[in-house]
């Protein structure tokens, strides 16, 4: 293999990596973006039983859990 046809082979091989790290950077931006709204929606999420707990604190809902309450197909 002669030197010249060495150097198109590292040459593709590096355009492929090129092309493998772009792809690489695009999924890890967008699953940053997911983690990062996944983030403001637990947030959200936490600050709603806050409230509603707080709220719940005068009746007698106060330190129910879900799971004692019957499923409807019972």
């Amino acid at each position: 293999m002669s030197l010249e046809e060495r150097i198109t082979n590292l040459e593709i091989k590096l355009s492929f990596s090129e092309d493998l790290m772009e792809n690489l950077n695009q999924t890890i931006y967008k699953q940053q973006q997911q983690i990062d709204y996944l983030y403001r929606e637990l947030k959200s999420l936490k600050e709603q039983m806050s409230a509603s707990g707080s709220e719940d604190m005068g009746g007698g809902g106060a330190g129910r859990n879900l799971r004692d309450d019957i499923p409807p197909h019972y």
